[in-house]
């Protein structure tokens, strides 16, 4: 009897140790290409939560006030799927390389995801445009 319930305790223990959530994210970087000032600087990373227990997240920052992300607001249950919204400002003309960091209570819980791009404005001109047609005209 003493050996059966050592065994169950033992069972019920590893079940608890493999129980846990887990966040598998379709890409762990977006690239807008090439985008023009004020576009529209939303992007979704998608994910599908791959373990056996419901996966909360508890926290999702950016490395810079100018990107905005958004968590779920409840679990994502086993084998459902989620999304975390981005929100660029658009209105920095200027490389876009930034991070987005997610916390959870997944086996891996923290997760960094990444946006990169250009962000250019269409409608004034390039130092280096400027710089040829000057010597061009001289």
């Amino acid at each position: 009897m003493k050996q059966l319930i050592t065994i169950l305790f033992i069972g019920l223990i590893s079940f608890g140790i493999n129980a846990q959530a887990k966040i598998e994210f379709k890409t762990e970087t977006i690239d807008y290409g090439t985008v023009e000032k004020g576009a529209n600087g939303v992007r979704v990373f998608e994910f599908t939560n791959t373990g056996n227990e419901p996966l909360i997240i508890s926290n999702v920052k950016s490395s810079c006030g100018c990107t905005v992300p958004s968590k779920p607001e409840g679990p994502i249950m086993p084998g459902k799927t989620g999304e975390i919204q981005v929100k660029y400002d658009t209105n920095r003309v200027n490389p876009i390389r930034k991070t987005i960091t997610v916390m959870s209570n997944a086996e891996t819980p923290t997760v960094a995801l990444k946006i990169k791009g250009l962000v250019v404005d269409t409608g004034k001109a390039n130092v280096l445009d400027k710089k040829e047609k000057s010597i061009v005209e001289n």
